[in-house]
This record gives structure tokens, C-alpha cells and sequence, in this order.
């Protein structure tokens, strides 16, 4: 096969008739039509159509290995440095279609399988471990341009350090079973966004500290049986694009996702019963590496996006004289500069693995992973505190079809618009930092890779500081 268009993506999921849970019904009938998804769903659409364009096609796709037909740019696993580069540009092509605010559009997950067979040689001969199966599924990815989500995260039962669950009514999801056919699963994993509206699901547990047994990977269709996905309460806001301009179109569903007593055959189980290998995989291979070069890519459009908002919004009330307001748009250049800066710093150090692959320098990438949970926050506040009470006065679209519109004209027009055209940019700035959809991508970025403490720590022990340590011990000597 080859890359799939929109029409593919949509008509392939909704044939699933996967089972998905929201407001404590099941969805029926097509999902591509529910108001939960129908917006995101046609935004994922457009994606896969822009692969189809003749005049991007060098940027979207590459030949394939096995057919030679153009497959998703995002499977590449890149050899050189030029490599890297046009896996950058293909990402950030596609991030520029919806500014950064599909965190996972299909090259997040396409780049998580890609990394994980790039280092699927880490399984090698060791116990109830499939490399092969793993290098089997990239390819069928790859070549079949599947649409993906993943889950790794337990429920947030007991944060304690040492918590243990009864293992015969397991929270968490678990291996409560192995046949001849393959492993049973049987819990429940947090947080798979997009969950119930991609063709697989890629599983991921780590072992438990008192048992060598433990932890698991596999991948399985979203229609599984005994498999369902419970959503949270959708963030649409409504099909208005003037009303709720983001939230219509880019809302990407969390969800828990439920396995009840799943059978997951044998060909698509990556490694099971090995804890080290469960606790180790993500940590030894090139996953963090890629993955992050994807996800900073990403970031920095997204970045660009809340910068020419905020020049907007300037420009739209006429407070460019104040000191205060430059400062603060200077902060976001800076974030801005600085993660460009890193993601290309991250290509030009990239390395040779020990397995051929080109991999991008993991220490710039990790540093620009630390910046980005804290500035992004940063850049909502900087929304709202320049915006005001703008950010209040936001009427609908309704409002201004209405019988008050001449109202609206007169009271809320700005020097730079006209009304209607400044609220529609304040109902933008809203969508992204004050709506239920804007509040939910501001906790999003601050925990995307992990929690901002692990990752400043991780970024401690990883770095080396002997050499400047040495240069103090010399000058003390």
C-alpha cells in the first residue's frame, strides 16, 4: 500500500465501530459524525490528503523500502543528518495545518514505532522478548499508513511511593492470563488521546518493583474485543468556527482505556513478563531521542502561532507604546529563538547509534523539554494580561446575526478592526487560553513528556559536568 488520504482515514475508523464511551453512552452510528470528533477527525482527514500533494511531495513522503510507493515521511528512520532535517520539515509542515495544537497528529505515534524498531535489536535475546515482531509491526505501519494512539499511564489510585494492588482484581491493566493464543489483559490504562479514533492502540506498562515478572508492549486494533475507550467531557464548544475557532476543529479526545480480559495475540506482543526490559526499553533505546525531536518541532509552530496572536492583539488595540507590553512579547521571542535553536543544535550534534541510525542529540532536546512546561503557561498569562477584559467581551456569532448588531458595531469595534473581526481574534485568544479547550492545552504542554521534575532531574544526571568541574579544581590548585 501507500499513504492513505483523508477520505481512507475516516471511512477506515468509522468502519471499526469502535466501542467508546462519553457523557455515559456509547457512541453509534458513524464516529466521524459525533460532535465529540467530527471536527477533529476532518482536521486529521486534511493531514493525510496534504501527503497527496504533488508539490509536496519530497517533503511528505519518501519511498518506501519494500515497494518503492511513497509512505509517511514521519516512518523514515534517518541515516544522516539531511535526514533529520527533512523529518523536521515534514513535521512541522503538517504541525503548521492546525499551529502546533494536535499534539498527537499521526507523526507522533508514527515517530514513537519508528524509534522503538530502530532499537528493537535492545531485545535481542532476551527472555519473552520479540524484536521481530516489533520490526514486523513498523513495517505494517508503515506501509499501511495506520492512524495511532498509545497508553501508558496507570490511574491515579495511590501516588504513594510503594503501592500495591490485589492482583486478582486488578486496577492498573495487568497479564492476568497466557494460552496458546496469546496474552490476557485485564485493567485499565490512562490517558490515550485520540483514544477510539485511530486504527490501533499501542500499549505500553512497566514492571512492578517486587516481581521480575511484569510489564508488557503490544499494539491491537481500537476494535479489540473487551476493549473500550471512556472519554472525559468533550471540549467542543459548538461547530461555530467564528464562536469556538480552535475547539471545533482541533478538540483531540482523552480517554481511560478499559481492557477486559483482552486477548492479545502472540505476533503482536512485543515483550512481556520482563520487567527490566519493560523499565528500561523506552529509557535505552532511541525512543526519547526521536520522539523529541518530533515533539519540539511541533512546539516551536505552536510557539510561532501565540506569537503572531499576540502581535495581533497589539496591533488590533493599539498598545504597542507601553514598555511592558514589548517585554513581554520579547519573553515569547526568546522561547521562540531558543527552541529553534536547540532543535537544530539537537541535528547538527546528532550521532551515528550503534545500530546505524542517525540520532539526534538527546541533551539539547531535553533542554528544550525543560523550557517549554514552563514557558507555555507563560504564554497564556501573557494572553490575558494583555487582552483584559477583551478576553470577556467576546459575544458569539449568533450575537452579531441578531437584532443588537448595530450595537456590537459601535461598542466593540478597535482601532485596528472593524467589531466583528477584532472579537473574532479575542474569541481565538479565548479558545486558546481560557476555554475549557485552551484551559486543557496549557496542562497539556505542562506535563506532554512527564512531569517537569523527573525531567529536570533525568536532565541533572544526564548531563556531563566534570569538565567544568575540573576547571574549578584546577584554578583551586
Amino acid at each position: 500500500m501507500s499513504v492513505i488520504t483523508g477520505k481512507q482515514y475516516i471511512e477506515r475508523v468509522d468502519k471499526l465501530r469502535t466501542e467508546v464511551w462519553i457523557d455515559g453512552k456509547p457512541v453509534v452510528g458513524k464516529i466521524s459524525e459525533h460532535p465529540a470528533f467530527k471536527g477533529v477527525m476532518k482536521s486529521q482527514a486534511t493531514l493525510y490528503d496534504i501527503q497527496h500533494d504533488a508539490a509536496l511531495k519530497e517533503i511528505m513522503t519518501y519511498p518506501s523500502p519494500s515497494t518503492s510507493e511513497p509512505v509517511g515521511m514521519s516512518y523514515l528512520q534517518p541515516k544522516t543528518k539531511e535526514d533529520l532535517v527533512k523529518r523536521r520539515e515534514m513535521i512541522q509542515h503538517w504541525a503548521r495545518t492546525n499551529n502546533g495544537l494536535m499534539g498527537r497528529s499521526p507523526d507522533y505515534m508514527n515517530t514513537t514505532i519508528m524509534a522503538f524498531a530502530s532499537s528493537s535489536e535492545l531485545l535481542k535475546g532476551k527472555k519473552n522478548c520479540f524484536p521481530d515482531h516489533l520490526q514486523s509491526f513498523y513495517e505494517y505501519a508503515r506501509e499501511h499508513d495506520l492512524s495511532m494512539t498509545h497508553t501508558f499511564i496507570d490511574p491515579q489510585v495511590n501516588r504513594a511511593r510503594f503501592y500495591f494492588e490485589n492482583k486478582n482484581e486488578p486496577i492498573a491493566a495487568k497479564i492476568v492470563d497466557r494460552n496458546i493464543e496469546g496474552i490476557i489483559v485485564k485493567g485499565a490504562k490512562l490517558l490515550a488521546t485520540q483514544g477510539g479514533i485511530t486504527d490501533e492502540i499501542l500499549v505500553l506498562s512497566g514492571g512492578e518493583m517486587t516481581d521480575e515478572e511484569g510489564g508488557f508492549a503490544f499494539s491491537i486494533p481500537s476494535n479489540s474485543k473487551g476493549l473500550k475507550f471512556i472519554c472525559r467531557e468533550s471540549f467542543v464548544g459548538g461547530d461555530s468556527t467564528f464562536s469556538y475557532p480552535l475547539s471545533s476543529r482541533f478538540e483531540e479526545m482523552d480517554s481511560m482505556v478499559v481492557f477486559d480480559n483482552v486477548l492479545v495475540p502472540w505476533e503482536r506482543v512485543f515483550y512481556y513478563d520482563n520487567s527490566a526490559v519493560a523499565n528500561s526499553f523506552q529509557t535505552m533505546s532511541s525512543f526519547q531521542a526521536f520522539v523529541l525531536h518530533q515533539v519540539i518541532s511541533r512546539q516551536i509552530v505552536k510557539t510561532e502561532f501565540v506569537l503572531g496572536m499576540v502581535e495581533s492583539i497589539i496591533d488590533t488595540i493599539n498598545i504597542k507604546e507601553y514598555q511592558h507590553v514589548i517585554e513581554k512579547v520579547s519573553e515569547i521571542i526568546v522561547a521562540l529563538e531558543t527552541m529553534k535553536a536547540l532543535v537544530i543544535k539537537s541535528e547538527v550534534e546528532a550521532k551515528v547509534d550503534k545500530w546505524g541510525f542517525m540520532r539526534p542529540d538527546s541533551t539539547s532536546l531535553l533542554v528544550a523539554i525543560n523550557i517549554f512546561p514552563r514557558t507555555y503557561p507563560r504564554f497564556t498569562e501573557i494572553i490575558q494580561l494583555l487582552s483584559a477584559s477583551g478576553l470577556m467581551t467576546v459575544p458569539t456569532e449568533l450575537a452579531f446575526q441578531s437584532s443588537i448588531r448595530k450595537d456590537l458595531d459601535q461598542y466593540l469595534q478597535s482601532k485596528g478592526n472593524n467589531a466583528e473581526e477584532r472579537v473574532k481574534l479575542f474569541r481565538l485568544a479565548w479558545d486558546l487560553t481560557m476555554s475549557p479547550f485552551g484551559t486543557r492545552q496549557t496542562l497539556y504542554e505542562r506535563f506532554f513528556f512527564g512531569d517537569p521534575i523527573r525531567l529536570s532531574s533525568q536532565l541533572y544526571q544526564s548531563y556531563n559536568k566534570e569538565p567544568y568541574v575540573e576547571r574549578v579544581k584546577e584554578i583551586l590548585e
